[in-house]
């Protein structure tokens, strides 16, 4: 199975908090990190180094899209909270479908959020890539 993955998190989540999130989400959908084939979220989450940390552990390589384009794809959970402070009504479930170039269907994993030992959020949502 080839997956692509969408990030979201609070600013300045740590590295640990987003890998927990991660491992949950793949091990939800039945999916390892060598499935992945590809990585998004929002270009305002370009600077942040948790994941930053998490991409380079894995040799992935994330793509950042803005805002615009993410609001443009239909999403099973949009959030008005989102919306708010990025501009855009998802972040993960979006980025995960841009990145798989797949439609709504091919959403595996829908918005996974945990909030760390930190208090910080991590969302992790998953999109096959179609064959």
């Amino acid at each position: 199975m080839k997956v692509a993955l969408g990030l979201g998190c609070d600013r300045g989540t740590p590295a640990a908090t987003i890998a927990r999130c991660l491992d949950e989400a793949l091990m939800r959908a039945g999916a390892t990190p060598a499935d992945v084939r590809a990585v998004a979220s929002i270009d305002l989450k370009a600077d942040e180094v948790g994941l930053a940390e998490v991409a380079q552990a894995h040799g992935w390589t994330i793509r950042f899209y803005p805002a615009v384009e993410l609001a443009a794809v239909d999403v099973p959970n949009p959030s008005e909270t989102v919306r708010k402070y990025t501009g855009t009504p998802s972040v993960s479930e979006a980025a995960a479908l841009l990145a798989a170039g797949a439609d709504p269907s091919h959403l595996l994993i829908e918005k996974h959020k945990l909030r760390g030992p930190d208090g910080r959020n991590a969302t992790v949502s998953i999109a096959r890539i179609p064959q």
